[in-house]
């Protein structure tokens, strides 16, 4: 693997505005959202601005992509892909979700998830995976990846390469009438015959007009997730597997997720639909 040094953490910018124009999550100024108490199961009309909103969020995941290479700064990745929601007339449903300080998540190498954008540089070898989510006409769209910086070994590329594949096999197990747990099944059997290990603490979710509704989509087979999955369902999927551990730890800053061995990890996550025959991806761009 890779001989990069750790991650520490660096400075954050001011907080980046947002027109007032532009529509608000409730929980934009709270202490957190509000439980959501609505349905699973959405109407055609709901789902449609998800697909608005989703679009949003996987174009703007796509343009600061773009910028990702060896001397750019996490906080450039997220004026890139803040300007582009705002620009669009939405709001990036991260900023200010429970404090959180930025418009998007950005977690290099060891980190999970939930990374923080600031003044640290992309090095060469690096990769980083883009998390965005998107806030339009009242419900959200949510999308992640994971991207390459520069010249990447051979282990690291496979780890990203496989992620992709493990989300890609669990969209393809989508059904209705099937078990929530299904989906994690596919991908913890996928994993396994790497060696990789599966984060468990942090998994997909149901996703409208709520960021989090409360269902949870787990990344391995969890017996406990037996709900049946049912047209119109609206949820992520978003595997993250490490080349070691599953365990991991918290900084300081109540946000960002380390593996606890520092090993590597990927991540990719689409939001998606229940269709009668199987899965519509709405985070397509």
């Amino acid at each position: 693997m890779s001989g990069q040094s750790l991650l520490v953490p660096g400075t954050l910018s001011p907080t980046r505005q947002v027109p007032g124009s532009i529509p608000r999550p409730e929980y934009v100024g709270k202490p957190g959202p509000a439980p959501y108490t609505g349905p699973e199961v959405q109407d055609e009309e709901t789902i449609e601005r998800m697909r608005i909103a989703s679009r949003i969020a996987a174009r703007a995941m796509e343009e600061a992509a773009k910028a990702v290479a060896p001397g750019v700064t996490t906080d450039e990745l997220d004026r890139i892909a803040h300007t582009y929601m705002v620009d669009h007339k939405a709001y990036p449903s991260d900023l200010g979700y429970r404090g959180f300080p930025k418009s998007l998540c950005t977690s290099v190498n060891e980190v999970i998830c939930h990374g923080i954008p600031d003044s640290t540089v992309l090095r060469d070898g690096d990769i980083v995976n883009l998390d965005v989510t998107a806030y339009i006409h009242g419900v959200h769209g949510d999308c992640n990846a994971t991207y390459f910086v520069g010249d990447v070994d051979e282990e690291s590329r496979l780890l990203v390469e496989r992620t992709r594949e493990s989300l890609d096999r669990a969209i393809k197990a989508v059904r209705p009438g099937r078990r929530i747990n299904v989906i994690g099944r596919v991908i913890e059997s996928y994993a396994k015959r790497f060696g990789y290990g599966v984060v468990r603490d942090f998994t997909g979710h149901g996703i409208n007009t709520s960021f989090h509704s409360g269902l949870v989509i787990p990344h391995y087979d969890d017996p406990r997730a037996t709900t049946m999955m049912r047209p119109g369902m609206t949820f992520t999927i978003e595997p993250m597997l490490t080349l070691g551990t599953h365990a991991y730890d918290l900084w300081e800053d109540g946000w960002t997720v380390v593996t606890k061995d520092r090993k590597r990890t990927a991540q990719f996550e689409h939001t998606l639909v229940v269709t009668t025959d199987g899965a519509e991806v709405l985070t397509l761009p």
